[in-house]
């Protein structure tokens, strides 16, 4: 789906659906586009949720592999190997291609890409949120800054020392 036909579906759905995570426009046909790819984007998770598969992932980076060599690093049977690619296949993070009895795999890039961005919004919310937290940090302690050290002094006194006693 085109970003332009994601906005015009969002468009018509109520506001109020994206205010917990922000009232922009961009936000909202963000999300909304990722709403629409859910199975999807559930199948790219559940795909990078094994490390096996990841692995694999990694392989694939450096160019076409058979099911032969993905499987090598595992010491596992094809079977099992084979298992894993049909997750990674049916999440779309790769291609299988039948050449003769060969079976050539090759990454593809579209639903990485799509998690990174997801992932992305998200890094950016919680950066910008811990940003405001910072600052507003820094600026209690600064206001509270000059009264400490008397708060401190107080503390460290008996309750029956007077002003000046030495303990």
């Amino acid at each position: 789906m085109s970003s332009i036909a994601a906005g015009r579906l969002c468009s018509s759905l109520p506001k109020s659906i994206n205010q917990s995570v922000d009232n922009s426009k961009a936000a909202s046909i963000f999300n909304c586009m990722v709403e629409l790819e859910t199975p999807q984007m559930d199948a790219v998770f559940h795909a990078l949720g094994d490390a096996t598969r990841r692995h694999m992932l990694r392989d694939l980076a450096g160019g076409e592999r058979t099911v032969s060599q993905l499987a090598e690093p595992f010491a596992m049977s094809l079977a099992a190997a084979s298992k894993h690619i049909k997750t990674l296949e049916n999440a779309g993070l790769i291609r299988r291609e039948v050449r003769g009895r060969t079976h050539m795999c090759r990454l593809e890039p579209g639903p990485l890409a799509s998690a990174h961005q997801w992932l992305g919004f998200y890094e950016r919310f919680w950066t910008n949120r811990l940003d405001v937290l910072e600052r507003l940090l820094r600026e209690e302690d600064a206001r509270k800054a000059p009264g400490e050290s008397s708060a401190r002094d107080d503390s460290r006194k008996s309750p029956t020392s007077k002003e000046g006693d030495d303990q």
